[in-house]
């Protein structure tokens, strides 16, 4: 399996939009890795995670084809992770040729979010009902997509939504997305992640050095994190360890990032950065 991190950052990007503190400065002067845009990563071109505003940005910048995507995974409604109103573009009117259904999976408030956005008035002529089409989803409900078990595992994050985080299975490859959680996940949580064996684990590095008490995740958290992982023999020495999903509050550029993980046999994402496992 491939993972391409589409994105990398947090919710204000990085730079983020209206900062001027130093990392984000310093983002605007040194550019390359340093520039970051919203989460969004893409499995083997075929199986989609998340949906944000740069998600246009992203296709042109890594030459994708999205219309010939069928699966769409929505960890959470907040907008950086799920900006609905573009969905209506794969309607035949907007793009022509674009094969099959797209399915968006998400839970309730990803759906209200979804039907907001879609139904306004102005797009009531274009319905998309042969475009795109939602799938509620609930924890440990697994499902198949295009050949791949999904398996949404609750999250630690907006206690106003049931957020998620995913495993996703195929031939006996196994990878972890943990973006946007933290560490107090429920037993059960824990019990269905321990209870897998994985070639990839992709953790929230959310908060850099900082630690709070839940929301997001920081260094030490992963650390944390993935020290639980081995204790259950769940990883090992050829498990690549990804953290991602980076904030300018954390107040890391890339360079300090990318050092820390390889002190830790880790490796800290970039846009655009692939993994092979």
């Amino acid at each position: 399996m491939e993972i391409q991190y589409l994105g990398t950052a947090a919710a204000e990007g990085w730079p983020a939009l209206f900062c001027s503190c130093e990392i984000c400065k310093q983002a605007r002067e040194i550019r390359g890795k340093e520039l970051r845009t919203r989460t969004q990563a893409v499995i083997d071109g075929k199986l989609l995670i998340d949906f944000p505003p740069d998600t246009y940005a992203h296709a042109l910048t890594n030459q994708l084809e999205l219309g010939s995507i069928r699966h769409l995974l929505i960890t959470h409604s907040h907008m950086d992770h799920f900006f609905p109103v573009e969905l209506i573009h794969r309607h035949e009117h907007f793009g022509h040729n674009a094969p099959g259904l797209l399915h968006v999976y998400g839970n309730e408030a990803v759906e209200k979010a979804f039907y907001d956005a879609v139904l306004i008035d102005r797009f009531r002529v274009h319905p998309l009902d042969d475009a795109v089409r939602f799938v509620r989803i609930a924890p440990f409900e697994d499902f198949m997509a295009d050949g791949y078990h999904v398996i949404p595992v609750p999250a630690d994050h907006d206690k106003r939504e049931t957020c998620l985080i995913y495993m996703i299975e195929k031939e006996g490859t196994c990878l972890l997305y943990g973006h946007d959680t933290g560490m107090n996940l429920s037993k059960e949580a824990w019990e269905c992640i321990f209870d897998h064996t994985y070639s990839l684990v992709s953790l929230d590095a959310t908060m850099g050095n900082k630690q709070i008490d839940g929301y997001h995740m920081g260094l030490q958290d992963d650390l944390a994190f993935i020290k639980m992982l081995e204790e259950h023999g769940c990883v090992d020495q050829h498990t690549v360890k990804v953290i991602n999903h980076f904030s300018h509050n954390g107040k890391m550029t890339h360079a300090q990032l990318e050092a820390f993980a390889q002190e830790h046999g880790m490796i800290a994402a970039y846009d655009g950065m692939k993994a092979v496992f």
